[in-house]
């Protein structure tokens, strides 16, 4: 008898070891699908570094009209934002996201057919309108599929895909810079464009939006495919009682119980930006130059360096933020970007500062941003805001960071003519304390608690 029950035992376990496997399988799979929204993010917002030589030469663009070519995206990008989240909210993650591939595709085409500068510059507002989105949605999208235990290792792929989209088209601008093809530059956004589209149409849609709309038949079959029956039976409840008891609407945010995690969300955005990142930078190839550094020798560094580093550290976040927790990590890489930047500025009242440490330097900062505040930034505000208006909290939340990139990038030479290129990286660094101070105030820890529990978290008669 024992020798007979033992196949079977073994073969049970084979079998619950293959459909853990296959769960495990098609969450990693969707996530990575719907990342390709973050590759297109970071691929059309640095691709024009390298094209923009090539547009300005070929429509005889004045100063003003280079300006306005560039930065048109972040127009697009925060008017995308702002509709986003009620597109998302009202009619779901999946249609929403197959809208976007499908803009990200057809303007790459017409920004690389344009014969006049009007073509050229609506097509990258459209474009730009299509990252504001993706922006907000793809991370959303991931953190309401994935379980609690590697949520946020599956959200950072959004982060990690969008470092990859910049190293990517910091190459492909790089290849076709000898031929001038900039064309090619914005049209081979379609490829990708393409795999997201397809690979959306067999997605689901996110268990959380089809139970705030009242689908929990549909919202049980997804949660099956991703857990274990009794995680899935348990998660539904917990989602049951959160949309029925939840059924918010955007003004509801205000109330005092979701004051804090607002707060936090938008505080978050602005000190990404007023810390110095976006500076760093775009003004790299200024800061290099000024201890010596040669033309090329700056894109070079400004380019593949800082893509890379990016990409580096945001790999190495993803294996620490689901086994370290949000704010440790959070909180050390304030700490971090907060000392980088003081020894830059400490180095920069040397008449003749040793370059390689200011490279260094830059590339500390840049470490510790893009192991914590940068994607943690994603992550947490795609976990703690309410199911039933979570898209429309998070765009919010996505329009002040963009709002932030403008303010701080079109000011910082203003800043530099006031303070110098020292006292303001001494200004990043004071406001990287503040930062700090607010994280360990107002930041909550979301590791291994599913979106409900953290919902119910901010009402003080809600599970703790």
């Amino acid at each position: 008898m024992i020798r007979a029950t033992e196949p079977v035992g073994k073969s049970t376990s084979a079998i619950e070891g293959r459909s853990h496997a296959s769960r495990r399988s098609f969450i990693v799979i969707t996530s990575i699908t719907v990342a390709i929204g973050g590759f297109l993010f970071g691929y059309d917002t640095a691709v024009i570094s390298g094209a923009i030589l090539f547009v300005r030469n070929q429509f005889h663009l004045t100063s003003f009209q280079t300006e306005i070519a560039v930065s048109v995206v972040l127009a697009g990008a925060l008017a995308g934002t702002a509709f986003g989240g009620y597109l998302g909210d009202r009619f779901g993650r999946k249609p929403t996201l197959l809208i976007t591939a499908v803009v990200y595709g057809i303007f790459a085409i017409t920004t690389g057919l344009a014969t006049g500068t009007v073509v050229f510059v609506l097509s990258r507002l459209f474009v730009g309108a299509a990252v504001g989105i993706s922006s907000m949605l793809v991370p959303l999208y991931i953190a309401e599929l994935a379980p609690e235990n590697i949520r946020g290792a599956l959200v950072t792929l959004n982060q990690m895909a969008i470092s990859t989209g910049v190293v990517v088209a910091y190459y492909v601008d790089y290849r076709l810079a000898g031929s001038g093809n900039w064309r090619l530059m914005f049209m081979s956004a379609v490829v990708p464009s393409l795999i997201l589209l397809i690979g959306l149409v067999f997605l689901p849609e996110t268990p959380r939006w089809l139970a705030a709309h009242g689908d929990f038949a549909a919202a049980s079959r997804v949660l099956a495919r991703i857990e274990t029956p009794e995680k899935a039976a348990r998660d539904l409840e917990e989602l049951r009682h959160v949309t029925e008891t939840d059924q918010l609407k955007f003004r509801d945010l205000l109330v005092r119980r979701f004051r804090k995690p607002l707060i936090a969300g938008i505080g978050l955005a602005i000190f990404q930006q007023i810390t110095g990142v976006n500076t760093i930078v775009y003004y790299a190839p200024t800061i290099f130059q000024m201890v010596g550094f040669g033309s090329a020798g700056n894109a070079i560094l400004a380019t593949f360096l800082i893509g890379s580093v990016g990409l580096a550290f945001t790999i190495i976040s993803m294996f620490l933020v689901d086994k370290v927790g949000r704010r440790p990590l959070l909180l050390v890489s304030l700490c971090g970007m907060c000392v980088a930047l003081l020894h830059l500025a400490f180095i920069l009242g040397d008449p003749h500062p040793k370059k390689w440490l200011v490279v260094t330097d830059v590339l500390v900062y840049l470490a510790a941003f893009d192991i914590g505040l940068g994607p943690i930034f994603w992550l947490l505000i795609s976990e703690i805001y309410p199911t039933t208006v979570r898209a429309q909290a998070m765009s919010l939340a996505t329009m002040t960071i963009w709002a932030g990139d403008f303010l701080v990038t079109a000011t910082f030479l203003t800043i530099v003519e006031h303070l110098g290129m020292r006292g303001c990286f001494l200004l990043f660094a004071g406001l990287c304390v503040v930062a700090f101070v607010f994280s360990l105030r107002m930041v909550p820890e979301t590791r291994g608690r599913t979106l409900e529990q953290i919902e119910n978290s901010w009402n003080p008669m809600g599970t703790q």
